[in-house]
């Protein structure tokens, strides 16, 4: 199926999703909110979103750092973050589950976050993960069925699993591990740099479109960029331009619309900062290693679930790379099935 009939089967598809029911809000911690790397925050607003039955089973679903609470609007669809696996029918189905999500610690949304110009302390995957136990505590959710995380949002899984694992049933732990691989920190490494450098020169906006555009083309493989980017340069305001240049170009200025460079470093680097003890997450986890990811290499991922003390590895092949946690929701299908299923 060409993309273009992809495109017009989702629609369809979207068109005749029902509404389901969905609540969100702001609340405020109370006191100070002590971070693990060192220092308090106060205070501390947490921006979330449940959608599904009021009274199915809660999962919460998380993502990398660039995603939101809005995991799955149906009156929007495509303005959800993880629409191909989140939603009606989808393998974290909301007609079965109650879906809930919040904007992260240190991010671009409307939990507390940098501001432009503003220092803003390390945040670490335990923080999101004790930020999340304080928003079930805060909505009255006694337990969760599972929590499912792609990339940064997995990483948050295993935090939440190490410290809270009376409070959750399953982690669903998709393209993440316990701690990041080496290249993938040298190229976030570099990414910051760039980020820093823009913000020192008094043009943050440009080098946050560049660094998103570097981050991109680490997210997928080969492959894809050969299907898709073999074309002849143009010549366009006086110089060649590629067709790998322009699809890199215009996703780094769209992600520099949104986001914040400040939050981008803090959350980028809290990547990178992250630490779990696998040994000590008894919470059952279905592990998802993609062959062809490069920030996630599969052997890491292998390394890790033989770690853990209940876990079940799940392989599969994608030319989506990394970001097959957003785009195979057919290979995701079985997964969810399993993990949520055998609760």
């Amino acid at each position: 199926m060409n993309a273009l009939a992809e495109a017009s089967d989702l629609a369809g598809f979207e068109a005749h999703l029902p509404s389901l029911p969905a609540c969100e809000g702001v609340f405020e911690i109370p006191g100070e909110f002590p971070l693990h790397h060192g220092g308090r925050l106060f205070p501390v607003r947490v921006a979330w979103r449940m959608v599904g039955p009021a009274d199915a089973p809660v999962v919460c679903a998380l993502g990398g750092i660039s995603a939101n609470r809005r995991v799955c609007l149906t009156e929007q669809p495509r303005q959800s973050w993880w629409r191909e696996v989140v939603g009606a029918g989808r393998p974290l189905d909301t007609g079965r589950y109650r879906v809930l999500s919040f904007d992260y610690l240190g991010g671009s949304g409307e939990t507390t976050g940098p501001e432009a110009g503003q220092a803003f302390p390390a945040i670490s995957t335990y923080d999101q993960a004790d930020i999340l136990l304080r928003l079930i505590d805060h909505l009255g959710v006694r337990s969760l069925r599972a929590i499912a995380g792609g990339s940064y949002g997995g990483m948050v899984a295993l935090a939440f699993g190490e410290r809270h694992p009376e409070r959750v049933g399953r982690l669903i732990v998709l393209c993440a591990t316990d701690r990041p691989h080496p290249l993938g920190t040298a190229w976030r490494c570099v990414q910051r740099d760039i980020v820093r450098f823009g913000i020192e020169s008094g043009r943050a906006r440009e080098a946050l479109a560049l660094a998103r555009a570097l981050a991109m083309s680490t997210y997928r493989t080969g492959e894809e960029f050969l299907a898709r980017f073999e074309g002849l340069p143009a010549w366009e305001d006086g110089r060649f331009r590629l067709p790998v240049e322009r699809y890199l170009s215009a996703r780094g200025n769209d992600y520099a619309e949104r986001h914040c460079p400040e939050a981008f470093l803090c959350l980028s680097e809290s990547i990178d900062l992250h630490r779990v003890e696998a040994a000590r997450i008894c919470v059952p986890t279905a592990a998802v290693a993609v062959r062809e990811d490069l920030l996630v290499p599969l052997a890491d991922v292998r390394g890790m679930v033989a770690r853990l003390h209940s876990a079940r590895l799940h392989e599969i092949s994608s030319i989506y790379g990394h970001d097959a946690f957003l785009k195979e929701s057919q290979q995701l299908h079985g997964v969810f099935a399993a993990a949520l299923d055998s609760h």
